[in-house]
C-alpha cells in the first residue's frame, strides 16, 4: 500500500467512487514519490464500468474534483479527451484509459478506448509507467506491469515496449529519454539507446519548439554536459545543434594538437551551473567556443589559434536561436554579448590591467558585467596547475579593479555627460556627422581617465572639439 500523501488524492478517489468509475494516478507523480522528489505535475487516468474505458470520461471527473475543492475552472480538450485544472501549486489533468497507434509521418497518435495496463504500454520508460488506485476499496495499490519499481532502483530508463517501436512513434520520446538520464542522474539501457541512434533521423517531424522545451529542461538539469554527451553519442546533436556537435575532435599537425573544444565547453556549462541557474547564462557558456571551428588554423610557431572566434562565435547567435525558435529579443541579445565579450577579461589577465582597458570592459558589457565575469572564470579549464593558478591569481586582480573603478567613475551603463542635442543647441547646427565625432571624442576621453565623468568637463571639451572643426557657439548657449 501506498500513500501518496495528498488530501487531493483521496478526493479524487472519493469522486471516482461515486460516478461508478476507477481512478488511477499514473506516471511522473508516482515516479517522484519513490524517489522522493517534489511533484506537482498530477496525471489521473480514468476507467469506465465496462474496463474499457471512455475516453472523454477523464473530463467528467475533472469537472466533480474541482468542484468538489474549489478549485480553478476546468480547461477543456475535446479532442483529446483530457482535462485539466490548476488547485494550489498543482496542475492536475485527467484522461480516460486509451491505446494509441502513430502513422510513420506524424507523432500525432490515433486514440482508441483502452484499459489500464493499454495506457501504461503507451508510456515512454516504464520507471513512468506505474500507476496507484486512487479509489477507496483499493487505495494506494500499485500497479507495475513493467517492472519500473526494479528500474527506479537500478536508476535505469528503459521503454515498456520495444525501443525502436517506442521512438519511432513519438521521436520527441528520445530528448525526453536523455533529459530524464540528466535530471535523475539515470543510465539509459543499452537496448534502448541503441534504438535512439537507429531513430535519431525521426527527431526531424518534432517541432522545434517542442524539441527545445526539452533541450532546455537539459540545459536546466544540475549537469547539463551528461545529457548533452547523449545526445552527441547517439547522434540527436548532429540533427539539433550541429554547431556544437562540430566542436568534437582534436586535429593534430606535426605532433602538436589542441584541447577538445566540445569537451571544454561541456567542462564551462558544468561549472556555470554550479553558480548559476540563469539559463540565458548556460546558453552562453554552451555557445562561448561556437565559432572557433570556422577560424582554426595553425601556425609553426604560435601552434593552433583561434584568432576572432568570439567574434564569429556571436554571429552565429541569432541564426541558432531563430532555428531552434529560441526568444529573439533581449535573451538571444544577452547571449550574443556574452559571447562577443568572453576573452575580454582573460585577456585582460594576461595582460597589464589598465584602467582605460577596465572602463571599456564596464562600458560595454554594462549590467550583465557579473554574468560575464562568472562566465570567463568558468572558462578557466586548463589542466596545468599552475596555469590554472596563475589565470585565476591575475583574474581577482581584473575583478578587484572593476570594483575600484565602478566605485569611483560610475561607467557601468554610462551615457556621455553631453547629449547630441546639447551639442545642436550649443552650435545652432542640425542632425551631422560632427555630432558624433564629438561625442564619440567625450566618451573615449572618459574611458582613457583624460577627463573625469562629470558635466562640467565634458562640456569644456565640446567646446574645444567645436571650435576645432570649425563650429561657431550662438550667443544664447554661451554656457553649458
Amino acid at each position: 500500500m501506498i500513500d501518496l500523501g495528498l488530501d487531493i488524492y483521496r478526493t479524487v478517489g472519493r469522486e471516482a467512487d461515486r460516478m461508478g468509475i476507477d481512478a488511477y494516478a499514473v506516471g511522473g507523480v508516482v515516479r517522484d514519490y519513490f524517489l522522493g522528489r517534489p511533484c506537482t505535475d498530477i496525471d489521473v487516468v480514468c476507467i469506465g464500468p465496462e474496463r474499457g474505458g471512455e475516453v472523454h470520461i477523464g473530463i467528467e471527473l475533472a469537472k466533480a474534483v474541482s468542484e468538489a475543492v474549489g478549485g480553478s475552472k476546468v480547461s477543456v480538450f475535446k479532442t483529446f479527451g483530457t482535462a485539466s485544472f490548476r488547485y494550489h501549486d498543482m496542475e492536475l489533468e485527467f484522461v480516460g484509459a486509451r491505446r494509441e497507434s502513430y502513422s510513420h509521418d506524424s507523432r500525432k497518435p490515433v486514440v482508441e478506448n483502452g484499459t489500464l495496463e493499454d495506457d501504461q504500454r503507451r508510456r515512454d520508460f516504464t520507471v513512468n509507467a506505474l500507476a496507484v488506485c486512487l479509489n477507496a476499496d483499493r487505495y494506494g495499490e500499485l500497479m507495475d506491469p513493467f517492472g519500473g519499481i526494479r528500474d527506479l532502483d537500478a536508476g535505469i530508463l528503459r521503454t515498456p515496449l520495444d525501443p525502436d517501436v517506442t521512438f519511432s512513434d513519438d521521436p520527441l520520446r528520445m530528448m525526453r529519454a536523455v533529459r530524464f538520464a540528466s535530471q535523475l542522474g539515470f543510465r539509459i539501457a543499452d537496448d534502448t539507446f541503441e534504438a535512439i541512434g537507429r531513430n535519431a533521423s525521426r527527431i526531424e517531424i518534432v517541432s522545434a519548439e517542442r524539441v527545445m522545451v526539452e533541450l532546455n529542461k537539459i540545459m536546466l538539469s544540475p549537469q547539463p554536459s551528461l545529457g548533452l554527451k547523449l545526445m552527441q553519442k547517439s547522434g540527436l546533436m548532429q540533427l539539433i545543434l550541429p554547431e556544437i556537435s562540430a566542436l568534437q575532435g582534436v586535429e593534430t599537425v606535426d605532433g602538436r594538437g589542441h584541447k577538445d573544444i566540445f569537451y571544454h565547453t561541456l567542462q564551462v556549462l558544468d561549472n556555470v551551473c554550479e553558480k548559476s541557474d540563469n539559463l540565458w547564462l548556460r546558453w552562453s557558456a554552451l555557445l562561448h567556443d561556437v565559432g572557433k571551428p570556422g577560424v582554426k588554423r595553425y601556425d609553426a610557431r604560435q601552434g593552433w589559434t583561434f584568432h576572432g572566434h568570439e567574434a564569429r562565435g556571436a554571429r552565429m547567435v541569432k541564426r541558432i536561436f531563430k532555428r531552434l525558435r529560441l526568444p529573439l529579443g533581449a535573451e538571444e541579445r544577452y547571449v550574443e554579448k556574452l559571447v562577443m565579450l568572453h576573452m575580454r577579461p582573460i585577456v585582460l589577465s594576461e595582460d597589464e590591467v589598465t584602467d582605460s582597458a577596465v572602463r571599456r570592459l564596464l562600458f560595454e558589457a554594462g549590467d550583465d558585467i557579473d554574468d560575464l565575469m562568472l562566465l570567463c572564470n568558468a572558462d578557466i579549464t586548463s589542466k596545468n596547475p599552475e596555469k590554472v593558478r596563475k589565470h585565476k591569481a591575475n583574474f581577482e586582480l581584473v575583478k578587484r579593479k572593476l570594483v575600484e573603478l565602478e566605485e569611483r567613475d560610475r561607467i557601468r551603463n554610462f551615457q556621455p555627460p553631453v547629449s547630441g542635442e546639447d551639442i545642436m543647441t550649443t552650435f545652432g547646427i542640425g542632425p551631422c556627422r560632427e555630432i558624433g565625432t564629438i561625442k564619440d571624442a567625450i566618451k573615449d576621453a572618459i574611458l582613457d581617465g583624460q577627463i573625469p565623468n562629470e558635466r562640467d568637463a565634458a562640456w569644456q571639451m565640446m567646446l574645444r572639439l567645436g571650435e576645432d572643426l570649425g563650429l561657431t557657439q550662438v550667443e544664447n548657449n554661451l554656457v553649458g
